[in-house]
């Protein structure tokens, strides 16, 4: 792998060369693609193939690892010099700075938000990383002054050896443990892999680079002795010292001793204090990137969020639908629960990933809101125990099959005032392909129904 790095002429160090690219997802595809145009002789191992398709790998230069393939299943057939990764090879090889964003939940927000900060302000901005964007599809347009916003998963980050000049560390809270539902290992065996992979993002910083961490998160604050950078705090319970925070309605900048207001909270389109955690990670990374204080607050006030974030779909006789699908832990769903005010109709629950809902079942407990949970899925059922005797009346309707159903239950019920919140706080798999099959489906019947009520 040496012999690819820092390389100035990419297309020679790559030529010729014969690399395996394991996984034929979209990210191997567009790993095989790119090596392919530099002339490489490349081969794309998938495991439909079959079981053995790994049992030739000795016989390759160099094998790019897809992320969700495991480092220690591939170091049985060859050794750990010879395994790459897109990330890996793209932080090797990039001439620029790059700003990289994880976390678990909050990452595509902020990686967003940072990138429409760096354009507001005429970098040479790409976005790109785990938000689906190859950076091997800009890696070539590329200069030294351009700048690269990653969106950088744990799968991405577990063998980087290169961190990025601006390191961002939102919250971390299990995901990707244990055994799912049927008995299938996750990707992570523990929470200390899981938290060392994200760690990663700053490990190998020097004294020129700057570590951003979120304090209100045991996971995330402890993060700052594995990094030689500046660090950077953010916060929306808490002042800091040197960073950014929310506090008295504001969104608050400081460092070197100064405070600098960028914006009113109530100015903000995103909804929820959750996201002040992105805000104030955004606007730190941006401002120390040369974003001017006036540019990150016009962007953070047209800003709309990403798609099954906590999105508004619509508005139907004074009832608002929130597709917030993307949320997959009980820490994200609890976040949304407490960004409104309004009776909320809840959508709960899919299939596992191993999380514990004791916090989530008292934050329902407590809840003057909630008016009702339509439960869905086998996670309901490990849910459900945990809401009884709530403080306020909660309607509980279970049993839909289908999301046709879960919504035409939602609406019969929903008056003016109140919110559809879809946010499973649990994976989708027992029901729909993926996450964004869950909430694409949601919003198509949404707009359904709105349709039919105009006509």
């Amino acid at each position: 792998m040496n012999d690819f790095k820092n390389k100035p002429n990419v297309a020679k160090a790559l030529m010729g060369k014969k690399i395996a690219v394991i996984g034929g997802g979209v990210e191997g595809l567009s790993s095989a693609k790119y090596l392919k145009n530099k002339g490489s002789k490349v081969t794309v191992l998938d495991q439909k193939d079959g079981s053995d398709y790994l049992k030739n790998l000795k016989s390759y230069d160099l094998i790019i690892r897809s992320p969700g393939v495991k480092l220690s299943d591939l170091e049985q057939y060859i050794s750990k010099d010879k395994i790459t990764s897109q990330t890996k090879l793209f932080m090797d090889l990039c001439p620029c700075k790059v700003i990289g964003v994880t976390g678990t939940k909050g990452k595509g927000t902020t990686s967003s938000l940072i990138f429409e900060m760096l354009r507001k302000q005429d970098f040479d901005a790409y976005l790109g990383g785990n938000i689906g964007v190859s950076p091997f599809e800009f890696l070539d347009k590329l200069s030294p002054q351009s700048i690269v916003v990653l969106e950088m998963s744990s799968f991405q980050l577990e063998d980087i050896t290169k961190s990025p000049h601006i390191g961002v560390i939102l919250m971390i809270v299990p995901e990707h443990l244990g055994k799912d539902s049927v008995g299938t290992q996750n990707y992570h065996e523990t929470m200390e892999d899981y938290i060392l992979a994200k760690r990663n993002i700053l490990k190998y910083q020097t004294q020129n680079d700057f570590a951003i961490v979120n304090r209100d998160y045991p996971a995330s604050n402890e993060s700052d002795i594995h990094t030689q950078g500046k660090i950077y705090y953010i916060s929306r319970e808490m002042e800091v010292i040197d960073g950014c925070f929310a506090g008295s309605g504001k969104i608050v900048l400081r460092t070197g001793g100064n405070s600098i207001p960028v914006v009113s909270t109530k100015d903000l389109i995103l909804p929820g204090k959750h996201n002040y955690e992105n805000v104030c990670a955004a606007s730190l990374a941006s401002y120390l990137a040369g974003v001017s204080v006036e540019n990150i607050s016009q962007v953070l006030k047209s800003f709309k969020g990403l798609e099954h974030r906590l999105e508004l779909v619509t508005t139907i006789k004074g009832v608002k639908y929130y597709d917030d699908s993307f949320s997959t832990t009980p820490e994200t769903a609890i976040a949304a629960i407490l960004s409104f005010k309004n009776p909320e109709i809840l959508i709960l629950g899919g299939s596992s990933k191993n999380s514990n809902f004791e916090e989530l079942g008292r934050v329902i407990r407590d809840a003057k809101n909630i008016k009702a949970i339509i439960g869905i899925g086998k996670e309901w059922e490990k849910i459900k125990p945990l809401i009884k005797k709530p403080k306020h009346p909660i309607m509980i309707i279970q049993g839909a099959k289908s999301m046709s159903q879960i919504v035409h239950a939602a609406a019969r019920i929903a008056v003016s005032g109140d919110v559809v919140l879809l946010s499973p706080a649990c994976a989708s798999f027992d029901m729909f392909k993926n996450y964004k099959d869950r909430g694409d489906q949601f919003k198509n019947l949404v707009a359904h129904i709105k349709e039919n009520e105009s006509n």
